[in-house]
């Protein structure tokens, strides 16, 4: 385990526990990362995958339909955390584990080619 998962673990598990309200603030930086892309996540996700398989960056109408999709996703989940079980934490608490291929090649897809 990196650095990079030990923090990504603690920050999520602070979520879960204040996630029992009606606010994801998962879901709200994950909304805030897809419309913004700033470089820190772009950083850290770098950092999550030390030496990922490299993917060539998508052009920017994929990377916008990625973005949409995403986007969509993420407001669902976020109507969904609204239950007294938070979600968001667990399905992050996955990826940071088992750091998914997937799921690099869409953070790819979403920070394109810009």
């Amino acid at each position: 385990m990196n650095l990079a998962q030990l923090k990504l673990i603690s920050v999520f598990s602070v979520f879960a526990i204040i996630g029992f309200g009606p606010i994801s603030p998962g879901c709200l930086i994950g909304m805030y990362v897809v419309l913004m892309r700033p470089m820190w996540f772009w950083n850290l996700i770098g950092n999550l995958y030390v030496n990922p398989r490299p993917f060539q960056l998508a052009f920017s109408p994929e990377s916008k339909q990625t973005r949409k999709k995403v986007f969509l996703f993420l407001l669902c989940l976020f109507i969904i955390d609204i239950a007294p079980v938070p979600v968001t934490p667990v399905i992050a608490f996955c990826i940071i584990l088992s750091k998914p291929l997937w799921f690099y090649q869409i953070v790819t897809k979403i920070y394109g080619q810009q």
